[in-house]
């Protein structure tokens, strides 16, 4: 007797369709999205901008980032959310901190830009689909949490917290990130193998 080909696991949603993950994040947490040639996006620039970093050197700040602050994990890419228009100050921000000069896999999306959609909690995906490490609630505004730029004498003093409703200080967080990103590629650096020349007799 052959036995029954068993029922496929259902997941809590299915994420193949762009369109239901696009209207949980515009119905849930009232973000823009697109469609995109490989799943659903969401637009940057509009309530959020992204910092992104290597996944190593993320994982490595995790502890100093603010926990309310939604962070996403891209295949080798680690995403933090910080406050709409942060992409513009960071060439900045980085000058003014003396990491300019130095070379940083750090990098900013701002206006016009947009990451790949995280899979939204609670939801099954493909094992290559972004992921939320630290998910947005639904039905909490995400700005208040978002690290921003303070004034600038609360710059100049190095304020943990910023000025609008708590958010964290967008300089601390970017400096961290620099210290990260920077001490992450010297360990890579060390790992890689350098080629002996053969010696011929």
């Amino acid at each position: 007797m052959v036995a029954p080909f068993p029922a496929p696991r259902r997941p809590i949603e299915d994420v193949s369709s762009v369109q239901s993950v696009q209207q949980w994040y515009e119905d849930e947490l009232g973000w823009a999205t697109a469609a995109g040639p490989e799943g659903a996006r969401l637009r940057t620039g509009l309530r959020f901008d992204v910092l992104e970093v290597p996944a190593d050197a993320g994982f490595a700040m995790l502890r100093r980032c603010d926990p309310r602050s939604p962070v996403a994990l891209n295949g080798e890419t680690m995403q933090l959310l910080v406050a709409a228009g942060s992409a513009d100050e960071l060439p900045g921000l980085l000058d003014w901190l003396e990491w300019g000069a130095l070379p940083l896999d750090l990098v900013a999306v701002g206006t016009g830009g947009s990451i790949d959609a995280p899979v939204p909690p609670g939801w099954t995906g493909s094992q290559e689909a972004a992921v939320w490490v630290r998910p947005p609630e639904p039905g909490r505004e995400v700005e208040p949490v978002l690290p921003a730029l303070t004034s600038l004498s609360a710059v100049s003093t190095w304020s943990v917290v910023g000025g609008g409703g708590g958010a964290p200080d967008l300089v601390r967080l970017v400096d961290t990130a620099a210290t990260h990103c920077h001490r992450a590629r010297l360990r890579r650096a060390q790992h890689t193998p350098t080629r002996q020349p053969l010696a011929f007799s």
